[in-house]
């Protein structure tokens, strides 16, 4: 059976002791017959401890070096040239240091790519699902039309609509997919300029004018505001993001409600813009979430209100790309405030 790596470091070393000491000891024995006096013998214990300490020195490096050569060829992470005889004793600490930083490393790198996965097998059910349905919808429409339905003028103009709708649910949903991916993968390049931030929102207004009145319910400003109020940004993106929030409140807000937005001073360089509503509310375990792609409060309602499910996606990289915040708060029941800050104009 061969001997353990350390037993066998010890072996020799305990070797070459013994044939020092013998060597001294007969050397001393011979000085003490010649006497040569108790110096001679102090001079000898000198050297035999001087010798001693080498041997062992020597030895330990010896060993230490072999074992960490191997683990540095071993490990990807360390250079074997880095190694040096006369320093392994002390690069101990150092192989030490770096194998738990290496480590630290590979866990931090399995969690995330563990969240990765899971949050890509998530997102490719939600892509599959949000297209399957108006495809399937519109599929089925034009089936029955061509089935004999189509001589009917009545449900051919009926069933054309719903197809319709249908088409214009996946337009919504691949554009808003292509604007997000851009968002990602691209970054988003800003056109800073100063405006006056009222009349977007009365633009905003204006534009959903039509689709509020349908579900009755009324978009005002918080108060009467007696002058411009200008800020810095990408004008185009934060009219997306107003049109996103604005929609969302006539989705989700009660019938005969009122949606709010309103300015306010933030900081001495921020303003505040906050939208609220008076409708359902968010229920507090599902708000860390609602800014996640195709995440949905309640998955059957929100897929009859209509929509890709990306909207406050959109937002949040918007709005962090003006390295800005987006607040939320929300009692279920009484009602939400979404709210994002912008620089001040000089």
């Amino acid at each position: 059976m061969r001997l353990k790596k350390t037993y066998s470091y010890a072996l020799l070393s305990a070797v070459y002791l013994t044939l020092l000491a013998v060597i001294i000891s007969s050397i001393s024995y011979y000085m003490i017959q010649k006497d040569f006096g108790i110096g001679s013998i102090l001079v000898s214990i000198i050297f035999l401890f001087l010798i001693s300490f080498f041997i062992i020195q020597y030895r330990a490096e010896h060993f230490i070096y072999r074992r960490l050569k191997k683990i540095y060829q071993e490990v990807s992470i360390l250079n074997v040239n880095d190694l040096k005889r006369e320093s392994a004793t002390t690069d101990i600490d150092k192989l030490s240091k770096s194998m738990q930083k290496f480590v630290e490393g590979k866990r931090l790198e399995i969690k995330s790519l563990t969240e990765r996965d899971s949050f890509r097998r998530d997102f490719l059910g939600n892509v599959a699902h949000e297209l399957k349905t108006p495809l399937f919808t519109v599929q089925g429409y034009i089936l029955t039309l061509l089935e004999g339905a189509v001589n009917d003028k009545e449900i051919r103009m009926k069933y054309l609509n719903r197809a319709n709708k249908g088409v214009e649910r996946l337009v919504a949903v691949i554009k808003d997919l292509d604007m997000i991916a851009k968002l990602e993968n691209e970054g988003t390049n800003l056109n800073i300029e100063v405006f006056n931030i009222l009349e977007l929102i009365q633009n905003v207004f204006d534009l959903f004018e039509m689709k509020a009145k349908k579900r009755n319910i009324s978009l005002k400003f918080d108060k009467i505001y007696e002058f411009p109020v200008f800020v810095k940004g990408d004008i185009e993106k934060i009219e997306q993001v107003l049109i996103n929030l604005v929609v969302n409140s006539i989705k989700y807000g009660n019938p005969n409600g009122t949606t709010f937005v309103g300015v306010e001073s933030y900081s001495d360089k921020k303003f505040i813009i906050k939208v609220i509503d008076n409708g359902e509310g968010i229920k507090k375990e599902h708000i860390s979430r609602l800014f996640e792609r195709f995440y949905r409060v309640d998955q059957s309602r929100s897929r009859e209100q209509g929509g890709s499910g990306l909207g406050l996606s959109i937002v949040k990289h918007i709005i962090e790309a003006h390295d800005e915040n987006i607040l939320l708060k929300s009692t279920f029941g009484r009602g939400s405030e979404f709210s994002f800050t912008l620089e001040k104009a000089s």
